[in-house]
C-alpha cells in the first residue's frame, strides 16, 4: 500500500473512530454550556500558565500546584467537562500508540551507523570548542 494512501486511510479511520466521535460530541456539549465552557477555559489557562513556567525553568510553587489541583477537582465535578477530559485522554492515548507504531517503523528504516545522533553532534561541538 502506498504510504500516502495509508495516511489518508488512517485519517479517515481516526475521524470515524468512536474515540474521536465521542470527543467531538463532548466538545459540542461543553461549548453549548456557557458556564462549563468558561470553567474549562479558566482551568486550561491556569494549566498553560504553569506549563509555560515549567518550560522556562521557573519552579512551580506548592501554592500554584494546590490551586491547579483544586481547579481540577472543581472542573471534574462538572459532568460535561469530565466527559470531555476523559474523551481527550482516550484520543491522546490512541494517538500516542499510533505515533509509537510509526516511530518503530522509522527505527527500522534508519541505520544508526549512517546517521549522527544528537549526542554525537553535541559531543563534536564541545570537542571543537
Amino acid at each position: 500500500m502506498n504510504p500516502y494512501d495509508a495516511a489518508h486511510a488512517l485519517a479517515k479511520a481516526l475521524r470515524e473512530s468512536p474515540e474521536f466521535k465521542e470527543m467531538k460530541e463532548a466538545q459540542e456539549a461543553v461549548k453549548a454550556d456557557i458556564s462549563a465552557k468558561e470553567m474549562l477555559l479558566d482551568f486550561r489557562k491556569e494549566q498553560f500558565s504553569i506549563h509555560k513556567q515549567q518550560l522556562s525553568g521557573v519552579e512551580v510553587s506548592q501554592e500554584q500546584k494546590e490551586k491547579l489541583e483544586k481547579l481540577f477537582d472543581v472542573v471534574n465535578m462538572n459532568t460535561l467537562i469530565k466527559r470531555l477530559l476523559n474523551a481527550e485522554y482516550k484520543v491522546s492515548v490512541m494517538l500516542q500508540d499510533i505515533q509509537k507504531i510509526i516511530s518503530d517503523a522509522n527505527k527500522e528504516i534508519y541505520d544508526e551507523e549512517l546517521i549522527n545522533t544528537t549526542e554525537d553532534l553535541l559531543s563534536e561541538q564541545e570537542y571543537e570548542q
